[in-house]
């Protein structure tokens, strides 16, 4: 239409674009298709879209003649792949998941409709969802909108690419071991992994089922803190509460998002288990000082034993059947991806994992750990595994309390990698896969950008192990000048008002 300005809607944030959308100074269909052509751009450069929803054409016509009621009324969605929508499939990259079109839509999917809002696409994801990278068989591999020779991260890389080059202004995605948390930090966006319960699962599709060691989460990205809140106020409605028993009637905290009393924060520059690059490390530090100078006050935190976490935690209680069931959904597929090693000491014979683990714990340590962490594991271990993890997540929680904190600022992996390193650095994740093994809500917030000294001190990275995982990592990291820096904003669980508030702190600051 010759009197719209496209270009003028594509620059409102989400708060002014719904508000115009619900007092009908903007029509529905304007702000729609915008984002079609916007997002068929992106989808040329990248190759982050899956597939078009048609039926969203219906819903904006039909939008036009309603109430403008429901907080996102008239906003278009971006949903990720393994997030079943009516009629469509959800493949996470799987060729035997084709032509499976989901029979309804997931909860998540139900309340964004009923408070107004339009899915629009689906978007791409890495074969599994067990990666961080995002190529598959099916759709290939989708690329960084800032640096198509970078990953956009993953598993919600789609997501990421698509939210990041401004052809969503919303989207979501679901988070196991950072999967929200990498696109957001690699696409210069935010993001927020909640609680697990917080949001309802129902009708998303997992990369492995049947696990509670590791707690998953669905959550929302966009380009700014705001927008992150207005989504989960929308979600934390009644209805998410009446289509899913499961999830605790806790609708948002407005008080506890608005409130503005200095807080109390704890950080840590490292995890002593991924060496960070120059630019995590000044990222945190730039954050901790403007806090600082903002009134707040700065804890140091130590976290201790992270490998132990990461082995025995995050990978045993993913693959605590010695990875057969993950095993299984490879079957008959031809692409194995971004998790060959993983499927490669799965499928080794117990004997054969033993005679490794030995082999390699004097010179290899970390494979050694991770062979050892992949080994079935009989019904009583498993039960003591997860107790343990109980008591970790205790233990956290109290060395939390004694320094009386109110969140805390993390490092977040980046710049974004160059594309298929991910598969190559995969032990990376310990960043984020912590808080999935605490079930703490974590966000992202982009802080800083790389640049050329940080570059230049790459050349002493050395890592802490020293082994072929650290040498990918340096080589990975490379040539990111310019590209986004991220930090990780923690909460206690449940206390997602709280997390997203300081991550408007850092935001503003």
């Amino acid at each position: 239409h010759p009197s719209v300005s496209t270009a003028s809607i594509l620059s409102l944030p989400l708060p002014e674009l719904s508000k115009k959308l619900r007092d009908g100074s903007l029509p529905p269909d304007h702000v729609f298709y915008a984002y079609v052509g916007k997002a068929l751009q992106l989808a040329t450069e990248t190759n982050c879209i899956t597939e078009f929803l048609q039926e969203s054409e219906n819903q904006v016509r039909k939008a036009k003649l309603m109430e403008r009621q429901g907080l996102l009324y008239g906003v278009p969605v971006s949903i990720k792949d393994s997030i079943d929508c009516q009629g469509h499939d959800s493949t996470m990259g799987f060729i035997k998941n084709l032509n499976k079109p989901a029979a309804e839509d997931s909860v998540v999917v139900q309340v964004l409709k009923r408070q107004g809002a339009i899915p629009f696409v689906k978007t791409n994801v890495p074969q599994s969802l067990l990666s961080y990278d995002c190529k598959n068989l099916i759709f290939g591999q989708t690329r960084n909108p800032l640096l198509y020779t970078r990953t956009p991260g993953g598993s919600s890389g789609g997501e990421g690419a698509l939210v990041g080059g401004g052809g969503s202004i919303l989207g979501i995605g679901t988070d196991v071991g950072g999967s929200l948390r990498f696109p957001a930090a690699f696409c210069g966006i935010c993001a927020i992994k909640p609680t697990g319960k917080r949001l309802s699962k129902r009708g998303i599709m997992s990369g492995v089922v049947g696990q509670k060691a590791v707690a998953a989460a669905v959550g929302p990205l966009a380009k700014d803190v705001e927008s992150l809140a207005l989504c989960l106020r929308a979600l934390l409605s009644e209805d998410m509460f009446s289509l899913d028993s499961t999830v605790p009637p806790l609708p948002f905290n407005e008080e506890v998002y608005s409130s503005t009393k200095p807080l109390r924060i704890g950080y840590y520059e490292t995890d002593f288990f991924t060496m960070p690059s120059p630019a995590m490390r000044r990222a945190v530090r730039q954050t901790k000082q403007l806090l600082e100078e903002a009134g707040h006050t700065l804890v140091p935190f130590e976290l201790t034993n992270m490998d132990h976490v990461i082995f025995n935690y995050c990978v045993r209680g993913m693959f605590a059947d010695g990875g057969s069931s993950f095993v299984k959904k490879f079957k008959g597929e031809m692409e194995k991806g971004g998790t060959r090693m993983f499927l490669w000491v799965a499928e080794a014979p117990h004997w054969l994992k033993t005679l490794l683990f030995w082999i390699s714990k004097p010179f290899v340590p970390r494979l050694s750990s991770l062979i050892r962490s992949m080994t079935e594991n009989t019904v009583e271990e498993v039960w003591s595994l997860h107790e343990e993890i109980e008591d970790f997540c205790h233990q956290f929680i109290d060395q939390w309390k004694k320094l009386n904190l109110d969140v805390m600022l993390c490092p977040m992996l980046g710049p974004a990698l160059g594309i298929g390193y991910p598969v190559k650095a995969s032990v990376a994740i310990s960043y984020t896969m912590l808080y999935n093994a605490l079930d703490f809500p974590a966000g992202v917030v982009p802080v800083t950008l790389v640049t050329d000294e940080d570059e230049e001190q790459l050349k002493g990275y050395k890592g802490y192990y020293q082994d072929w995982w650290d040498r990918t990592l340096a080589k990975a990291f490379r040539g990111g000048v310019g590209m986004p820096v991220a930090v990780q904003c923690v909460a206690l669980p449940w206390q997602e008002e709280l997390c997203l508030r300081f991550m408007k702190e850092v935001e503003t600051l």
